[in-house]
């Protein structure tokens, strides 16, 4: 087989499981009930979804400085995406944002935290 044929086919592969993930965290994030359910879909999918996007655009690329520019890009996803999510979590939880649904020993024990 010749190489660019693997590679285009790595590279398609790589994209369509990657979109497929985002799609799944969009499908999530309009599905499920409260705020920490969806960002809990979304926190979960967008940095895998973006490792298999930005890692079959850098196989297409080859060993390149585009390859390098992908993986700094990888990178400031891989530490900003769950600290932004940490963030948003913790911030609603501290103005007060319940979860619904919450099991009947949380609940008691939220309704007494006034801090």
């Amino acid at each position: 087989m010749n190489l660019d044929l693997i590679a285009d086919i790595t590279t398609a592969i790589l994209v369509s499981f990657g979109c497929f993930l985002g799609i799944i965290g969009g499908l999530g994030m309009h599905r499920l009930g409260d705020f920490y359910s969806r960002l809990h879909a979304v926190g979960i999918t967008d940095t895998l979804c973006s490792f298999l996007i930005l890692s079959g655009l850098a196989f297409q690329a080859g060993l390149t400085l585009v390859t390098v520019k992908l993986i700094l890009v990888f990178l400031f996803l891989f530490f900003t995406s769950p600290t932004a999510s940490f963030s948003l979590a913790n911030n609603a939880w501290n103005w007060g944002l319940k979860p619904e649904n919450l099991p009947v020993e949380l609940a008691e024990s939220y309704e007494g935290d006034d801090s």
